[in-house]
This record gives structure tokens, sequence and C-alpha cells, in this order.
């Protein structure tokens, strides 16, 4: 199992990332599965001052899609213990986890439950999972016919405790870390001291990468120093930040190097896939507009 982090907002943010960011550079796969179990525990922590079971390994699966909903019905005199039915889309990890924290609707209000995975009435399948990027972290639908599922703190706890936005930032932590392994390639690479045109790209990916090592430290002191805020724009322009980074990244080690380690090298060629489908993980121009909207509001553009 894997061992513990800290909670983010508890002085530990900056730690937190570094863990992730590691993970991640060394396997992306690895750190989608992993990412998701010590948000599991941040969330527990925050809504009910609870923990992950012992020995098992958590998901959290938040997506609602139209045509994949999940409804959950409190047993009648229970205490938050009740029934999950429906389908549930982008499973990550579904082969994998013991348990899972799913989002639902009950009464017409959005609930947090808690499932455990290995009970009659859950039925994975990955059918339409067909992703070359994070192929082994296989993510498809899961059906849920009556299973027992247990509530996670009141409706909407989920989503309006502050530790939702602060979650996010850590899958950009990720980013991060898979981002500056494939820089790293070029980095250590023989041509730079000898081709400038590559080495201007390793310069390009040094002003990126430090620039957004800067804005993770900044954001993790200010989510440590007021843990109660939810920092949404500072989680955004992160997020998007290291979404535009990674890109740029991937693309400029391959302008650099060409094909080859795309076709030679079975690792970086995975770990390129990879995280290009992860990143998509974020929203893109919508989350630009929300950034956009907020600093046109300020009173204020961008003091030092």
């Amino acid at each position: 199992m894997a061992p513990r982090l800290a909670l983010p907002g508890r002085g530990g943010t900056l730690v937190r990332w570094r863990a992730l960011a590691a993970l991640a550079a060394d396997d992306v796969c690895l750190a989608k599965v992993v990412e998701a179990h010590y948000d599991a525990q941040a969330i527990l922590a925050d809504i009910e001052d609870g923990d992950t079971a012992p020995g098992c390994l958590y998901a959290v699966w938040a997506a609602e899609p139209p045509d994949a909903q999940t409804v959950f019905v409190t047993d009648a005199g229970r205490d938050g213990t009740g029934r999950l039915d429906g389908t549930k889309a982008w499973c990550s990890g579904a082969d994998l986890v013991d348990r899972a924290l799913v989002t639902a609707v009950a009464d017409g209000r959005r609930v947090l439950v808690e499932v455990g995975l290995a009970q009659p009435g859950v039925s994975p399948s990955d059918d339409d999972w067909h992703a070359v990027g994070m192929a082994r972290v296989r993510s498809g639908r899961v059906r849920f016919d009556g299973a027992r599922a247990r509530q996670v703190g009141p409706a909407g706890a989920y989503l309006e405790r502050p530790g939702f936005w602060h979650g996010g930032a850590g899958i950009a932590a990720c980013w991060y870390g898979a981002a500056a392994a494939i820089g790293e390639h070029l980095r250590t690479h023989p041509r730079i001291p000898t081709d400038a045109h590559a080495a201007a790209h390793l310069g390009a990916i040094d002003i990126g990468l430090s620039a957004a090592a800067a804005l993770m430290r900044e954001t993790a002191a200010a989510i440590d120093a007021e843990p109660g805020a939810p920092h949404v724009h500072a989680v955004l322009r992160l997020r998007s930040l290291l979404e535009r980074l990674a890109t740029e990244v991937i693309d400029r080690v391959g302008r650099a190097l060409g094909p080859g380690p795309l076709c030679e090298d079975a690792a970086r060629a995975r770990r390129c896939a990879d995280l290009t489908t992860f990143v998509r993980q974020c929203h893109a121009e919508r989350d630009w507009a929300a950034l956009g909207t907020a600093a046109g509001s300020r009173a204020s553009g961008w003091p030092l």
C-alpha cells in the first residue's frame, strides 16, 4: 500500500506535490492511480475527519456525463447507508482498486458515497476503452445494481469544501513531474553542446518549468497560509499553465530530437502518450474563460 502523504492545507502541501511529481516522473499511470487514493484520504479527512479503510486502495469517481448517472437511496432507519444504482463513467482503475468514493444523486441533491467494489451489484466494463495513452489505467464504466454504500458527509459537502480545489492542484503536480521527466531526456542529451536548435528548445523548456515550479511553490504556500479558502483561480491558473507546458515540452523535445525517442524507447514513448492523455483532464478554454472573467473584474491587473 502507498505510504501516507501530508494532507493539503496542513502545512505540507508542497511536500505532497513534490511526492506526486516524483511518482509521475517515474510512471504516469501509477501516479494517476495513487493520486486518486491520496485524494480520497484528503476528502474523507475534510468531510468527516475520517480515513481510508486499512489495506484498501481507493479511487474517486466524480464524472457525471448525461448518459451515466447514479442514484443513492438511504435505507429507512439507518445512519447513512443505502443502495447505489446506475452507471458511472470514467472509472479509472476499476480493475485495480478496492473501494471508491462516487458522486451520486439523492433526493435531488448531489452526494458522495463510499462503496466497496468486491460485492454483488458492481459490474465494471471497459469494452469502450481504446486508449493508447494511459492504456494501463483502464477508465471504463461501472454499473451499480443495488450495491451497498454509505453516504460521506452531508449533501453538497464534496464540492463545497475548499479542499476540492486544493486536490485539483495535485493533478497539476503530476503533470509537472511527467513534463520534467520528458524535458530531462533533452537536458542530458549529448546533442545539446553542439546543436544550437536543440539547446534553444531546452532553453524554452527551462523557462517554462522554472516558471511553473515557482507558481507551484507560491500556490502551495497560499493554500497552507489560508486553508479555509478554495483558491479557485490560483488552482485554475496552475492547472492551465501546466497543461500548456506539458504540451509544449512534448512538442519541443520531439522537434529537438526527432522521432527516435518516440519510436525506439518504449518508456519515453509511453510517458509522452500517457501525459498527452492525462492533461486532457483539464477543462481547457472553459478554465481560461473563468480566469479571464476574474481578471477583468479585479481592481488591478498584475502588480509585483
